[in-house]
């Protein structure tokens, strides 16, 4: 069966919508990462006591060595679990930085006039799509202007934290006041992930507000076609 061929407004829509749809999937195996790593937290769990010993296997001592079960699982998991929230929190922050930008993209497509049918990307030298420009300049009357200003500078702040950080941490010697500088930029870059996501869902209402002409014009053209058929088949001459 052929695929449906949608207007252009829909499928450029529907092209955001299914980049908030993959951001929020890593989003949420985000989240359930950090709370599987939680569980297997030595600071916050009581590890059990018991020991089984370990025959043909000696210590420094020259006695059967013995090891504790509990213990180890809690170290193995912690250690699976530590690696997947570190993979989810990547795929999360590069999802939502592709939701964030390709939304801005869709919005200043659209308000240049331009009319694209879905979100477009550069790629890398891998073919993997890369995040792109964040700004959406000519929305001075919108009514969101200053909630999309202020969630575009909070991911700015977090990206730029990011920078100073690898920039820091590239260094061959770094002083302590600097080493403390490195901290604090790490720590506000932690939260690039959620900053973009936040931007995105702005941005993505931009979208819709700037699709508002554009669907108008389209419903109006639906209209009159439909008008003008019902005026031919008025016309017709009865059989």
């Amino acid at each position: 069966m052929p695929e449906k061929t949608q207007h252009w407004t829909e499928s450029l829509f529907d092209s955001v919508y299914a980049l908030y749809e993959t951001a929020n999937e890593y989003r949420n195996a985000y989240r359930a990462a950090q709370v599987q790593a939680t569980t297997v937290d030595f600071v916050r769990r009581m590890t059990h006591e018991g020991k089984v010993a370990l025959e043909g296997r000696t210590n420094a001592w020259g006695r059967t060595a013995t090891r504790s079960p509990h213990g180890q699982a809690l170290s193995v998991l912690h250690r699976l679990y530590s690696t997947i929230e570190s993979e989810t929190q990547g795929h999360y922050e590069q999802a939502a930085l592709l939701y964030a930008s390709g939304a801005a993209w869709a919005a200043r497509a659209v308000l240049r006039g331009e009319q694209p049918p879905r979100v477009v990307f550069q790629v890398d030298d891998h073919g993997e799509p890369g995040p792109q420009a964040l700004e959406i300049p000519g929305l001075d009357t919108y009514a969101e202007g200053p909630a999309l200003d202020a969630a575009y500078n909070t991911l700015v702040r977090c990206m730029q934290a990011a920078e100073y950080g690898e920039d820091l941490a590239g260094r061959d010697y770094v002083s302590d006041h600097e080493a403390g500088e490195m901290h604090e930029a790490n720590a506000v870059a932690d939260g690039t992930a959620d900053a973009a996501f936040a931007y995105g869902l702005v941005a993505q209402r931009a979208v819709s507000f700037a699709l508002i002409g554009p669907r108008r014009t389209r419903e109006t053209e639906l209209a009159q076609a439909h008008a003008t058929q019902q005026a031919d088949q008025a016309s017709e001459p009865s059989a």
